[in-house]
């Protein structure tokens, strides 16, 4: 593991503060800065276009397709300087972060030019069509079918937890295409557009009487034929590669996050006297580590990740690894970070309960992502633990972590099925 970064991504480094010096708000670096509510409101509605035209939004994509074509270790710089900087990227996680590099590796050329500029300018906003009722874990178990008609397939089926389903214009659904196989190999991963009669979206309310998660039903939906990502039938292997930017995604700079919530809860430790309590200490330091654990375990994956620039010189058996990689991290992170908002809570005591306890400046990050969508009427260090909560399911439950560890890479035998019912 090389912790030296070259020459020349240290002068990118260099033009990625200068940008963000000259582009934030003035005083944004000053201790003490804060934003009047109408001032926040204002910079959240420009950020995105001054950031779309400073070409910063997936700037790792080719320049084809509207990228800046930066390098792994450039991406990797991006990523840090804003984080440092405490800037937002868009939050245009489905589009940004899900199908764009999805498409971008399984896609064909008529998808790429059609989709990624709209994903890139923001003029199509996306929902994961992948989880069902009764296939949450065992995705592979869907039920939503979809059956060829001419130059059209017809989507019949219900999917669940379909978070900014409301707001989607398209959703990259996981369907049955052929009933007759193995439940893996007969799934394809279709573009369905949200915005037609036999799609119907339905809010889960939430204790505060919001939704943004939603059930979505497909009732002799349409969707084009070569709506289809990565050929037909292989919709298991395109929806791995989409858990993998998910699990995968921030492997430097994921880790800056818990170490800001580590310092709000020290100095709060630290202000009521419970840093004292041995216990405490004890938590706090285990928190510590396994975020220092975190940090390397970023860096190893960058040296990986460089090391092995394209994906397609590796073997079946180091795919699998890098796979397992993810799902190892992913466990990691989100384990720890569910034991340390409950330790959060035991600092903060009965003061938790108060939507004033915490900064002001909401700078619980995990809480940050909920701002503006609704969120719990409560402090955001406490929506911050209540975020934690479904850390450990979204993206494949840590059980799920577990079995893809012990098969690919412990070599255990695979989990056994359940037995078929009975008449």
């Amino acid at each position: 593991m090389d912790l030296t970064y070259p020459s020349d991504a240290e002068e990118f480094r260099t033009e990625i503060r200068d940008w963000l010096e000259a582009h934030l708000p003035e005083g944004w670096f000053d201790d003490g800065f804060s934003m009047t509510p109408e001032e926040k409101a204002a910079f959240n509605d420009s950020w995105t276009t001054t950031l779309f035209e400073g070409g910063w939004i997936c700037a790792t994509w080719p320049e084809e397709y509207g990228g800046k074509g930066l390098s792994t270790m450039q991406g990797v710089v991006l990523a840090e300087e804003f984080a440092r900087a405490r800037a937002p990227m868009r939050a245009d996680f489905f589009g940004d972060t899900l199908v764009g590099p999805t498409i971008l590796m399984n896609g064909t050329e008529e998808q790429k030019k059609y989709f990624l500029p709209k994903i890139l300018d923001g003029s199509m906003r996306w929902c994961q069509g992948f989880s069902e009722p009764d296939s949450g874990s065992d995705l592979a178990s869907l039920t939503t079918t979809a059956v060829l008609d001419g130059d059209e397939w017809v989507v019949n089926g219900q999917k669940v937890w379909t978070t900014q389903a409301q707001f989607a214009d398209y959703c990259f659904v996981l369907a049955r295409t052929d009933p007759d196989v193995v439940k893996q190999a007969g799934i394809s991963y279709l573009l369905v557009p949200m915005d037609q009669p036999g799609v119907e979206v339905r809010g889960i309310v939430q204790p505060d009487g919001t939704a943004e998660f939603n059930e979505v039903f497909f009732s002799n939906a349409r969707c084009p034929v070569d709506n289809v990502v990565g050929g037909l039938n292989n919709g298991w292997k395109v929806a791995n590669d989409t858990l993998t930017f998910e699990r995968g995604m921030s492997a430097t700079t994921g880790y800056r996050r818990f170490e800001e919530e580590f310092r709000l809860m020290r100095e709060a430790a630290e202000a009521n006297g419970l840093i004292d309590d041995p216990l405490v200490r004890q938590r706090m330091m285990r928190f510590y580590s396994k975020i220092q654990i975190l940090k390397v375990n970023g860096l190893r994956s960058l040296s990986s990740a460089l090391a092995k620039e394209s994906d397609s010189f590796l073997s079946p058996t180091e795919k699998f690894s890098v796979a397992a990689l993810g799902a190892t991290n992913k466990m990691f992170w989100s384990e720890m970070h569910k034991e340390a908002m409950e330790l959060a809570l035991d600092i903060f005591g009965a003061a938790s309960m108060l939507s004033t306890t915490g900064p002001e400046s909401g700078s619980w990050p995990a809480a940050l992502r909920a701002e503006g969508r609704g969120t719990y009427p409560v402090s955001l260090m406490m929506s911050a633990f209540f975020f934690s909560r479904s850390e450990t399911i979204w993206g494949g439950t840590s059980q799920i972590q577990r079995n893809i560890v012990g098969e690919r890479v412990l070599g255990l035998p695979r989990e056994p099925k359940v037995a078929a019912k009975s008449d």
